[in-house]
């Protein structure tokens, strides 16, 4: 589904992705990593082809395409997925309206006819159960004056909506308390088939207890420097990264 050969990136003539090697297959969930400033949130944001950084060398392909070369848009609507780790405002702009646009923009690139009014709010009422939403926050603008637990349950209800093939998340366990830790990251779980791929970007063990990872990679100084199974991640969150950068080589 995914394949990363010696991907290389830079913002600003600072070189932050320095060889990333990885392949996701459908059916699996990958969790990446690693302490600050490893380039986890670059790695999301080059392959949702985020202008603000140069790919320098390397190769992404994705469902059999040169994901590189396409835009923005042509990713999304492929069924590459991006959840962030801050989901942004837009004010103006309802849930239900942004949903409708972005569903029936997606079957239209697949030649399928746009869902009428009453199939769209089926379809909206069927996974806002997924994590929880509350009906209202469907109707209000795009995340403004939600809480963080809120804004992190509504960018699972998108991923529900889109069903993509790959969907890549980026900290979406950060700032959640216990109780919406469990919500969303059962949603993404739920939505999980073997079809479909999950990237997950995250600090910390606790996430992976729901979504539990095929394979887990650390990635430092812009490499992935181990790749283990899902016990990797138990082993950092007792005994943190020291154990693996001290033996890492340049």
């Amino acid at each position: 589904m995914l394949k990363i050969n010696n991907l290389h990136a830079a913002v600003e003539d600072r070189e932050i992705l320095r060889g990333i090697d990885l392949e996701v297959r459908a059916g699996e969930v990958h969790a990446i990593m690693g302490p600050n400033g490893s380039g986890k949130s670059t790695l999301a944001s080059v392959l949702a082809g985020s202008e603000k950084y140069t790919v320098t060398e390397g190769s992404v392909e994705f469902l059999g395409r040169d994901l590189l070369t396409l835009p923005i848009e042509d990713r999304a609507r492929m069924g590459l997925f991006l959840g962030f780790q801050y989901p942004v405002e837009i004010p103006g702009v309802t849930m239900a309206n942004f949903m409708k646009l972005a569903v029936n923009e997606q079957r239209r690139f697949r030649g399928e006819a746009p869902l009428s009014a009453a199939e769209f709010l089926r379809l909206m009422r069927e996974k806002s159960k997924v994590v929880e939403l509350d009906a209202k926050l469907t109707s209000r603008a795009v995340n403004e004056g939600f809480s963080g637990g809120e804004k992190k349950k509504n960018e699972i209800f998108q991923m529900a909506m889109l069903d993509p093939k790959l969907a890549i998340l980026d900290e979406t366990d950060s700032g959640l308390d216990i109780d919406a830790l469990r919500i969303v990251a059962t949603g993404v779980t739920k939505l999980h088939t073997a079809e479909n791929a999950t990237v997950v970007i995250t600090h910390y063990q606790r996430l992976l207890d729901y979504i539990v990872p095929d394979v887990v990679h650390v990635l430092y100084q812009g490499r992935i420097i181990y790749t283990g199974d899902r016990t990797l991640a138990l082993k950092l969150e007792k005994e943190g990264y020291d154990w693996l950068i001290n033996d890492y080589k340049e």
